[in-house]
């Protein structure tokens, strides 16, 4: 039987415990969590909480028959879903322009990516999936797969959005922030199944195209955070069914929906417009 002495192995954790606290205290900066990725992590967690909501809100209460007859549980847990989807992109907002203003560690970009992927592609996702499970007229199965494609688009574009390099100023493809917005947008907007799920479609392939999209800086990030903060306005609205408050859903969903298909048409047009004036300018200095 082999005997340890206290003293011995005492001295033995106390050792390894300061290794551990030296190795602790080697840790590069580069490798601590800076503000920007405070609120990245802000922003993942928003995601998941939406997923939440949507589960213990929207589909349990549906699955049990327990249900508000007037749709008031649902209708408080989908908008609180939404708001969280919301603020996770108020969070991915302020993370770049944090991290631009400040520092951010070298695992910034990567905690971005998979935040995202958590609210931007899981979240809304999981949303289609519960709207196709308890919508009267949806078909679960369609809508499930619809579901999948918005997330291996999100996964394709976060993934293409890591190697590659593009114009600065400009995403490729819809980003995703916006695309699960817009998603959540054709749900909320109440439209029948057959062309809720192509709008669905659509916008998936949006976000894997190679139509460009303004990155929100400046004047347009104002006008991005002042467009979010109206949208929870009407959510809240809408969830408290205050007099009007679907129509203002509805209308928010639309303007979503429409600015989602027009951006892109004005900076194509703006870049064509861009073009042509710098040939005309290069003939005009190859005249004699």
């Amino acid at each position: 039987m082999t005997v340890i002495d206290p003293d011995t192995a005492q001295a033995a954790w106390a050792a390894d415990l300061d290794d551990e606290i030296d190795d602790v205290d080697d840790m590069p900066l580069s490798t601590r969590l800076s503000i920007a990725d405070t609120l990245t992590l802000g922003n993942a967690i928003c995601g998941f909480m939406a997923v939440y909501f949507t589960t213990t809100g929207v589909l349990v209460p549906h699955l049990m028959g327990n249900a508000d007859a007037n749709g008031g549980m649902a209708r408080h847990s989908a908008a609180t879903a939404v708001l969280l989807m919301l603020m996770a992109s108020v969070f991915d907002l302020f993370d770049g322009l944090v991290a631009r203003k400040l520092r951010s560690s070298a695992m910034g970009a990567e905690l971005d990516n998979l935040s995202d992927l958590i609210s931007f592609g899981l979240a809304p996702a999981y949303f289609v999936v519960v709207w196709g499970l308890v919508a009267d007229d949806a078909h679960g199965r369609v809508s499930a797969v619809a579901a999948v494609v918005v997330l291996l688009a999100v996964v394709l574009r976060l993934a293409r959005f890591s190697c590659t390099t593009v114009r600065d100023g400009i995403f490729q493809g819809m980003p995703s922030p916006f695309g699960a917005l817009t998603v959540i947008s054709v749900v909320l907007l109440q439209l029948p199944f057959i062309p809720t799920v192509l709008a669905i479609l659509a916008i998936a392939w949006l976000m894997v195209s190679r139509v460009e999209y303004p990155k929100p800086r400046g004047r347009l990030a104002l006008i991005t955070l002042a467009w979010i903060f109206l949208s929870m306005a009407c959510l809240v609205c809408w969830a408290f069914a205050v007099p009007g408050g679907d129509l203002l859903l509805q209308t928010g969903a639309a303007l979503q929906i429409i600015a989602a298909a027009l951006i892109p048409l004005f900076a194509t047009t703006r870049r064509v417009n861009t073009i042509r004036n710098n040939r005309r300018e290069a003939r005009t200095a190859e005249l004699p």
